[in-house]
């Protein structure tokens, strides 16, 4: 069952208002109530809440879901695998509406200005406490993980904004990736300040093979007992330094998540949970493999569906990223299964939700000590900044030109990580979008001496983590973006033999084996690693030209997708 009827009443309402820039944002937000938002038939004893990979957005922001979402193998051509028009057809969303501006990036500019920003914790506030109240003694608030970083405030308080924002929003249990990333010990120092637990159980002590964390939380609500179990993300210490949890192993360990549901179905639970961060198609594949999970809360690939996916008696829910959606779950849970069930998606439009006063408090007190610096102004856009898509994103074509001018290299390499805000033309680029982009704890530029061997390798590795046929091989993130390099990519091949055609741009030259080429990049999980933090790097370049205009990237060819 899935209950579209609230989108649906917004869209009606908004039926006027689609055509592309034919309204200003104003007059949008006055056709889309708050009330239509939290408009929802109730259905049984519980109501599950969930968000995920907020990314240490405090306040609104503009956000572009992706264009390119590919799917190889068994799930080529499916949800989440389905971007822009073909969206909007699978789901019956009229192009122009509230629900395809937040779903897709059809239009996504002229959209914008109608609909205006996403998320904000304070707002996000509004609506838990507005459903709390409804379903008084039935809800349960669960965080999906990436909470603790991603912004300018997370970085200079190693993650503690976003605790104490999580705990006055009333989260009752979390699952992690990048709050990783702050090392093993103030990973410990943050989960002693957490007034909820910390789940996950797929962690362990290599020293003593145990588990470091909890694994499993009951909650009894309305007479029914539900069981939480907590997945960090699996790949942690390959996507992210080692040496910043040197003892700490994890993987998908599904063995032993069939062990956990085994257990507490013996114990008598009424209803089981998993808080995941695997991505969607790992889930998806652990659904159809371990039995006895009513339904998986995923996270880590930023996928945002409208309905959710059934896997043979598993619900699989995604909501999306930075703060944009609030999942609602209603089940009406009978003789220990799901009878029914009724989704929401339901989307944090920052223009039409009235802020939480008290949260909006504690964000203004939180980000006080950085006020000035974060709104600092550097310089302009002229083009759409964005990050999220399988190959490019404007926002990294901006730090790889900014890499290859700054540090004086040939080629520049970005990360494909999948946070990172959007701005829209002409917007200012202040020193917190830079580091919406940017703000992790391993931030050195370097620039180094690579083979042409050597970068084939590279590329070649980031796209077997993309596009290995098995989900469970697929370690996540997008691909690494690629500075005044071209290159051809033939997604159904094997590993070693997708890459092809790499060609400098600014002179047409093959990409020699054996030659080598000065390459500049951040994000290297390598330990010592030199070279100027690159949000310095990148604000230097923004200051320096003032104004920039970012061109769509064509340098990358796509074969078999």
């Amino acid at each position: 069952m899935f209950d579209r009827r609230g989108f649906l009443q917004i869209m009606m309402a908004t039926a006027a208002l689609c055509a592309p820039g034919s309204v200003g944002r104003a007059a949008a937000a006055q056709k889309i109530s708050q009330k239509d938002l939290l408009r929802f038939e109730p259905l049984g004893r519980i109501t599950l809440l969930h968000f995920s990979d907020i990314h240490g957005q405090l306040m609104p922001v503009y956000f572009r879901e992706p264009s390119i979402n590919i799917g190889v193998g068994a799930v080529r051509g499916l949800p989440p695998h389905v971007t822009g028009r073909k969206l909007l057809d699978l789901y019956g969303i009229p192009a122009g509406s509230p629900e395809a501006y937040m779903l897709t990036s059809e239009d996504f500019v002229a959209l914008s200005r109608n609909y205006g920003r996403i998320g904000g914790l304070d707002r996000m506030a509004t609506l838990i406490k507005a459903i709390r109240a409804e379903r008084p003694g039935k809800t349960i608030l669960l965080d999906g993980g990436d909470t603790w970083q991603g912004s300018y405030t997370s970085l200079k308080t190693r993650g503690a904004d976003m605790v104490k924002a999580m705990n006055a929003l009333g989260v009752e249990a979390m699952t992690a990736h990048w709050e990783f990333t702050y090392g093993a010990e103030r990973v410990m120092e943050l989960i002693d300040q957490l007034e909820f637990p910390f789940l996950a159980g797929n962690v362990r002590d290599t020293s003593w093979d145990e588990p470091v964390f909890e694994a499993v939380k009951i909650f009894e609500r309305a007479g029914l007992r539900i069981a939480v179990i907590g997945q960090a993300y699996p790949y942690t210490p390959i996507a992210n330094p080692r040496y910043l949890i040197p003892d700490w192993s994890f993987g998908i360990r599904e063995d032993q998540i069939r062990e956990r549901v085994n257990a507490v179905r013996a114990a008598g639970v009424d209803l089981v949970v998993l808080l995941s961060h695997n991505g969607f198609d790992v889930d998806r594949k652990l659904a159809s493999r371990v039995k006895g999970i009513d339904v998986i809360f995923t996270a880590h690939t930023h996928d945002a569906l409208p309905q959710a996916t059934t896997v043979g008696n598993t619900l699989l829910v995604a909501s999306g990223s930075h703060g944009k959606f609030l999942s609602r779950l209603d089940l009406d849970v009978r003789g220990r299964r799901v009878a029914a069930y009724r989704y929401k998606l339901i989307p944090v439009f920052a223009d039409v939700i009235d802020p939480d006063p008290a949260m909006a408090a504690l964000i203004k007190e939180v980000r006080a000590p950085y006020e000035a610096e974060v709104n600092r102004v550097l310089g302009r856009t002229e083009s759409l900044l964005y990050r999220r898509g399988n190959f490019n994103g404007t926002f990294d074509d901006l730090i790889c030109q900014a890499l290859l001018e700054e540090r004086d290299a040939q080629i520049a390499l970005s990360p494909g990580f999948r946070w990172g805000a959007t701005l829209l033309p002409g917007q200012d680029i202040r020193v917190e979008d830079v580091f919406n982009q940017t703000a992790i704890t391993y931030p050195n530029a370097y620039r180094s001496d690579f083979t042409g061997a050597f970068l084939k390798e590279i590329l070649e590795s980031v796209a077997d983590n993309l596009f290995h046929p098995d989900p469970y091989y697929q370690q996540g993130g997008d691909m690494v973006r690629v500075g005044n390099l071209s290159y051809t990519i033939h997604v159904s091949n094997k590993i070693g033999s997708r890459i092809s055609d790499m060609t400098l741009i600014d002179t047409g030259e093959k990409i020699d084996a054996g030659k080598t080429y000065v390459v500049s990049g951040w994000a290297s999980v390598n330990e010592g690693t030199q070279g100027p933090p690159v949000h310095d790097v990148v604000s230097r370049y923004i200051e320096r030209h003032k104004s920039v205009r970012i061109p769509e990237n064509r340098q990358v060819k796509v074969i078999g997708a």
